[in-house]
């Protein structure tokens, strides 16, 4: 699948009338039209396509409007698409939780945000677009120098990092973190927040080809969980433990985790990524995670001397708190000691290579998605590798069906 799905106007254009008595022609008013992704169905990557869309959106009392320069990619997205997350509305839907842009119109009673304001905007979704109507205190500032795609790589990611490391597993220094999933946006946040609190140690799963970078962002032992146990790898380093475990993938890895913590230590579950297998929800999967899922009574809890959280930004309806932890976070970027490590950029019409590049692991960082249209030269050129892929899976049928079981769970 190419990823360039030709925009499609959702209603019919004008037809000219014939000329009148006097010979005089109707002058075609001209249409705003803005480009948006859209979530047709559940399925493969071909279910988010490329749409416009009519009309100039005009905001409500205590609303803005925004010109869209860059989205975020999430984890979240990927399970949206295959029918795996409950909190995105039925399809056809925008998807999208966070983006950066320029204010272009404030609504009435709208008193801190004006015209040309860059801002970023969090919401539950529907951000996918190149205009937006948010909330205006669901708009935050940035700060000097942040790029667009810096801005759109920040809310989710840090914010989920932030509240797991500081307001659920208090993290103080010389502690431990596991951070699975080191490499991927969620994982590089939680790095670069543990380097705020003096001598915490990261251990951080990541494939082997990753391991530099993530050692040059903060992770104190890199493990390869492709060829090796990275519990035994942590015993050998820390034979007691770790303090907190951060899981993202679910199943019997969260079992694993719990074993892990020393007394007092707390592991936060906040994802189920190995239910993720392939383009289209795998009812194996998901049943094997769902078998292997960890349980555990209170009593037990209590007997073990340690702590199980859950989290999830889609669930947390308290914006208030959300709010809050992005202005801190905004002050941390002001100061440097965090910044959001972009992997890559795809136009509105590459979504799918850019949903394929995130569920193959190949990440290292945050996946953007521009509004803006793919330049025609690159279009060409883009054309051009699509019809050599196609041509060698046309070589080989069974090629694609390989690389799709060879998926495994690992940066988000």
């Amino acid at each position: 699948m190419s990823g360039e799905e030709q925009p499609t106007v959702d209603t019919e254009q004008e037809q000219e009338p014939p000329a009148g008595d006097g010979g005089e022609k109707v002058v075609e008013q001209e249409v705003f039209t803005y480009r948006s992704l859209v979530l047709t169905g559940y399925g493969g990557y071909d279910k988010v396509r490329l749409q416009l869309k009519q009309g100039r959106p005009a905001p409500g009392g205590g609303e803005v409007a925004v010109r869209v320069r860059a989205c975020g990619l999430n984890f979240s997205d990927l399970m949206a698409r295959q029918g795996l997350y409950e909190r995105l509305p039925t399809p056809p839907v925008t998807p999208g939780m966070e983006c950066a842009g320029l204010v272009e119109a404030v609504g009435e009673g709208v008193e801190d945000r004006r015209v040309g304001d860059r801002v970023l905007v969090v919401a539950k979704c529907g951000l996918w677009q190149e205009m937006v109507l948010a909330p205006a205190d669901h708009t935050f500032p940035m700060p000097e120098g942040m790029s667009y795609e810096e801005g759109a790589a920040l809310p989710i990611n840090y914010v989920t990092a932030h509240m797991m490391l500081f307001h659920m597993a208090n993290v103080r220094a010389a502690q431990s973190v596991l951070v699975h999933m080191a490499a991927g946006g969620v994982g590089i946040a939680a790095t670069q927040l543990c380097q705020t609190v003096k001598d915490v140690t990261v251990f951080g799963t990541a494939s082997a080809s990753k391991h530099e970078a993530i050692k040059e962002g903060g992770v104190t032992h890199p493990i390869d969980y492709r060829t090796t146990d990275y519990v035994e790898e942590i015993r050998k380093i820390s034979p007691k433990g770790v303090d907190v475990v951060l899981d993202p993938l679910g199943g019997s890895d969260t079992q694993k985790g719990f074993n892990l913590l020393k007394p007092m230590g707390t592991l936060i579950m906040y994802g189920s990524a190995n239910r993720l297998s392939g383009q289209k929800k795998n009812l194996l999967a998901v049943a094997k995670t769902w078998y292997n899922q960890f349980s555990i009574n209170a009593l037990s809890l209590m007997h073990a001397n340690k702590a199980v959280c859950g989290f999830h930004l889609g669930y947390l309806d308290d914006f208030d708190l959300t709010a809050q932890v992005m202005n801190v976070l905004l002050e941390l970027y002001a100061q440097g000691k965090i910044k959001p490590r972009i992997d890559s950029t795809y136009h509105f019409e590459q979504v799918s290579d850019a949903m394929r590049r995130m569920q193959e692991r190949h990440n290292i960082g945050k996946v953007v998605l521009l509004p803006e249209p793919k330049p025609e030269e690159d279009q060409k050129e883009s054309q051009k590798d699509d019809k050599n892929e196609e041509d060698q899976k046309n070589e080989d049928p069974k090629e694609e069906a390989k690389q799709e079981d060879a998926v495994k769970p690992e940066e988000s």
